[in-house]
């Protein structure tokens, strides 16, 4: 374990500041939408009860929201400025009204905010955005227009897949089962080198209506669940990502079943001037009751710290949330708010940073013009 944690600090960019990154993937998106719809799937032999993202993940409700930005107001690191989580979000979810209306001939999208309007208790959820980012507590940046793998979901509706229906009747996709032979979720999967042009289109598109909805273009991305081709890369550049984060051995999905293998570490520059950030610390309490994640990512943090490397922390929405288990929400937020309190006792000196504003430290400092 010493020698894992060794290894993923040893090579990128190094920092003499004690600067802690908190990245939170999946706002925005429909993972499981009500405790009628988890009964539902369970009783017909869909093992939702085997994820904790099926358990106990949903669209961000407002209560979600205000209680988590309280948690993140209650400290602040030695420049007065509180913790903050660059939200690596999606914009869009899927019209199934539509989609069905057509006889799964077609894909249709609708907005996050529209799909707000479908749940209870979401009405000023969008409004919270808005104000997290005023207060620095909550930074949206991209992780695509869906958290969907649109060609993959459609052509299995096409063709009748029974688990597939099962779950879309109950407006969701992300499960997984032996009668479906890929993931949903993985939105830039490739099984054909022909997929790689529509994603193309989904990219763009997806940062136009983030741009629209949030009133600024992203310039961090985070494939959702892993896959990405680098034939993707120029598509986003020229939509003006900057930074991503993938896995430090990445599996670039080519088709067919085939993957090339690529090494990323902090600091990486690509062909197109793309940046690598990188993760080296977990805190994800609803995955296991059993261990203790304040501890464990103080660990995280303290070998960062010893090979002068930023602690880029991975902490899924999926803690945060209370909706369909309020005791989800509740373990998680007191577990994030001792890790805090233990940050800034442990680490006097410590600085919250956004994932962008790390890659722009980073990029300062190569350019020679750091302090």
């Amino acid at each position: 374990m010493i020698l894992k944690k060794i290894i993923s600090n040893s090579i990128g960019w190094t920092t003499n500041r004690k600067i802690v990154v908190f990245e939170s993937d999946d706002w925005g998106s429909i993972r499981m939408p009500s405790k009628a719809a988890y009964e539902t799937l369970l009783k017909h032999g869909i093992s939702v009860d085997q994820s904790q993202f099926n358990r106990l993940d949903s669209l961000e409700n407002n209560d979600d929201l205000e209680c988590l930005f309280e948690v993140l107001s209650s400290v602040s690191d030695k420049n007065g400025k509180n913790p903050v989580f660059t939200a690596v979000c999606v914009v869009a979810n899927p019209d199934f009204e539509k989609i069905e209306q057509n006889h799964f001939t077609e894909y249709f999208y609708e907005p996050f905010t529209a799909t707000l309007k479908r749940y209870p208790n979401h009405d000023r959820v969008y409004s919270l955005w808005q104000k997290g980012m005023e207060d620095r507590l909550f930074f949206p940046q991209y992780h695509g227009r869906e958290h969907l793998n649109v060609i993959r979901w459609l052509n299995d509706l096409k063709n009748g897949n029974e688990v597939t229906l099962l779950a879309f009747n109950q407006r969701l996709w992300g499960i997984s089962s032996p009668r479906i032979n890929h993931e949903y979720l993985e939105a830039f999967a490739v099984d054909s080198l022909a997929d790689i042009e529509q994603q193309k289109t989904i990219i763009a598109d997806g940062i136009r209506l983030f741009s629209e909805l949030l009133g600024y273009k992203p310039s961090f991305f985070v494939p959702p669940n892993g896959p990405f081709n680098w034939e993707l890369e120029n598509v986003l550049v020229q939509h003006g990502i900057k930074y991503l984060t993938l896995n430090k051995l990445q599996k670039e999905p080519q088709g067919n079943g085939k993957f090339k293998y690529k090494i990323h570490w902090l600091g990486k520059k690509s062909k197109h001037g793309l940046i690598s950030l990188s993760r080296n610390a977990g805190f994800e309490p609803s995955a296991s009751i059993n261990r203790d994640w304040v501890d464990s990512c103080l660990n995280d943090i303290q070998w960062a710290f010893k090979l002068k490397k930023p602690a880029t922390i991975s902490t899924h929405r999926v803690n945060y949330i209370g909706s369909l288990e309020i005791k989800n929400r509740d373990n998680g937020l007191a577990q994030l708010k001792l890790l805090l309190k233990q940050i800034v006792k442990r680490w006097p000196d410590v600085e919250f940073m956004t994932s962008v504003e790390l890659g722009q430290l980073f990029t300062e400092e190569k350019n020679g013009i750091s302090e």
